[in-house]
């Protein structure tokens, strides 16, 4: 399968004057939003310590991949949600919930993906939140941690 550094190359590889960004994501602290990290591909997009920030009105699609950790498995049930915030509101959620099985014996991991195709205008922001930032794989799997916004069309 490719990884996030794969999907990289190949953004890269891209001959495009359109905006692109593909940029890593981690914890910060204790907030609930993420923080982007200094490595991958930001063109055209203002890529802030925990947003970016789009310069150019038009279709983007949004996606962000995260991966998560949960070192003892709970007996009780997690909800994890994944927010995509448009100027600090809420644009696209996604909730996952992960129960206790048989199979669960000291660790579990799940990877949750949401992709989300919106008109943005110049200066709108876009985050990433999530209620359990406590959970987010970002030792062993740091890498496949991203964020990315593409413009599919200007705003004509």
């Amino acid at each position: 399968g490719n990884t996030s550094e794969d999907y990289l190359k190949i953004l890269q590889s891209v001959p495009t004057k359109r905006p692109v960004t593909y940029m890593r994501v981690s914890r910060a602290g204790n907030s609930s939003k993420l923080s982007l990290v200094e490595k991958g591909l930001c063109e055209d997009v203002h890529c802030k310590s925990q947003e970016l920030v789009i310069k150019e009105q038009g279709i983007y699609l949004i996606f962000c991949q995260l991966n998560f950790h949960f070192p003892n498995c709970s007996k009780s049930p997690i909800d994890l949600k994944i927010e995509l915030l448009v100027n600090d509101t809420v644009n696209r959620q996604t909730l996952s919930t992960l129960c206790a099985s048989e199979t669960c014996q000291d660790k579990a991991f799940k990877t949750l993906f949401q992709i989300h195709l919106t008109h943005l205008d110049v200066q709108d922001r876009i985050s990433v939140t999530l209620n359990h930032p406590q959970f987010l794989n970002d030792v062993s799997l740091p890498n496949e941690n991203v964020l990315g916004v593409l413009m599919y069309r200007d705003g004509m």
